[in-house]
């Protein structure tokens, strides 16, 4: 079965950042993660949507 979610942890490895820079991403109001208890959870297909809109983003 296909993982639906990826925790902190491999969110900062996929992304190569630091662990306290992956939790920073997750505060953000426009990052697409979930509480499951005390678990902070990242859905794989909205995280790419995520990265998609921030990487095509012009400043």
């Amino acid at each position: 079965m296909e993982k639906n979610t990826i925790s902190v942890k491999e969110l900062a490895e996929r992304m190569g950042i630091s662990l306290p820079m992956a939790y920073d991403l997750t505060r953000r109001e426009d990052f697409p993660s979930l509480r499951v208890g005390a678990r902070i959870l990242i859905p794989i297909d909205a995280f790419k949507d995520w990265l998609s809109r921030e990487a095509s983003r012009k400043e």
